[in-house]
């Protein structure tokens, strides 16, 4: 007698997590055991492709029910998940404007490690992937549009204000201004812990949005998420403030351009703290001449005057309403 497992037998495969979990648990519900397997395409190109491939796997004397159950069902319990997803997640897609074709891949970039972590069933799958991903996009994409604006600049220029804009910093205030925390998916741990306004995860799911964004739509709708986002920077960048301003020295960027017009020194105001002592959240106002010119928002009173002097640095900008 062989000491080997039976072969399990396909009943369903999808690139989408979501349609699988609904899977696995309707065969549950009638008492039929699964398991997923996963692998990835052999290419990222097209882009539909570049996603892992899950199969469904059930033993040889349930194949032919299960395959029954899922041509019966599949199709209303999977509409029903993608509708309560478009519920939740509709309001980030409006904000960043994209629909996504499959709304599940939205889903698992917003999926922390540690809700993964915590779900005992394995079927849920966290975004690291996606963020290498999205740091690759992004990437490529920043270094395309600075060599296309700034053709005269040199490569150090360019390569500082590349640094500048990709830093965790900078994508943590992209992301706080998509409200992109208040859609991240996270373990009970990481709630506690003020998770939603940590800026590695906020900037780490930045970075993941970008990649769902080009797996589901290519890379011209994730170029135009991107270009439309960073625009303000990237106009910063071309005013040769890079030095300070890249290197997320926003205070003494604003200083030396507020200098320069005989405007006088910038002054920054608490306006709130909030929360206990280990986990502050400062609220701080900019005033120029005596008038309130834009906020910042962070967890020290440093970080928020730097937010606050780099929104300073875009409103002041010349031309700007």
């Amino acid at each position: 007698m062989s000491d080997q497992a039976a072969p399990l037998v396909d009943v369903f495969q999808s690139h989408s997590s979501i349609e699988v979990a609904v899977v696995r648990g309707l065969l549950a519900a009638h008492g039929i055991r699964s398991v997923t397997a996963s692998a990835l395409a052999p290419s990222v190109f097209p882009m539909r492709f570049g996603q892992a491939e899950f199969r469904v796997g059930v033993s040889a004397d349930d194949a032919a029910r299960a395959r029954e159950l899922v041509a019966s069902h599949l199709d209303e319990a999977a509409a029903a998940e993608v509708r309560r997803l478009k519920e939740t997640l509709g309001p980030l897609e409006k904000t960043i404007g994209y629909r996504f074709r499959d709304i599940g891949l939205l889903e698992h970039s917003l999926t922390h490690r540690s809700r993964a972590h915590e779900d005992a069933s394995g079927g849920v799958i966290d975004n690291e992937s996606l963020e290498f991903l999205g740091d690759a996009v992004l990437g490529f994409i920043v270094a395309d549009l600075l060599f296309t604006r700034f053709p005269t600049h040199s490569e150090g220029y360019k390569s500082k204000v590349k640094a500048g804009i990709v830093s965790a910093a900078s994508l943590a205030k992209l992301a706080e201004e998509i409200d992109l925390g208040r859609f991240i998916l996270l373990g009970r741990g990481e709630e506690k812990t003020g998770g939603r306004h940590k800026q590695a995860i906020l900037a780490d799911c930045f970075e993941a949005l970008i990649a769902a964004i080009y797996l589901d739509g290519g890379i011209e709708a994730a170029r135009e998420f991107i270009v439309t986002r960073l625009e303000p920077l990237i106009r910063l960048a071309g005013e040769q403030v890079a030095d300070a301003v890249f290197t997320a020295d926003w205070k003494s960027a604003l200083q030396e351009k507020l200098q320069a017009e005989g405007k006088g020194l910038p002054v920054y105001r608490v306006a709130a703290a909030e929360g206990p002592d280990h986990r502050k959240h400062f609220r701080v106002e900019l005033l120029v001449g005596g008038e309130v010119v834009s906020q910042g928002e962070g967890r020290s009173k440093k970080e928020a005057e730097q937010l606050a002097a780099r929104d300073a640095l875009v409103r002041l900008r010349p031309g700007t309403a």
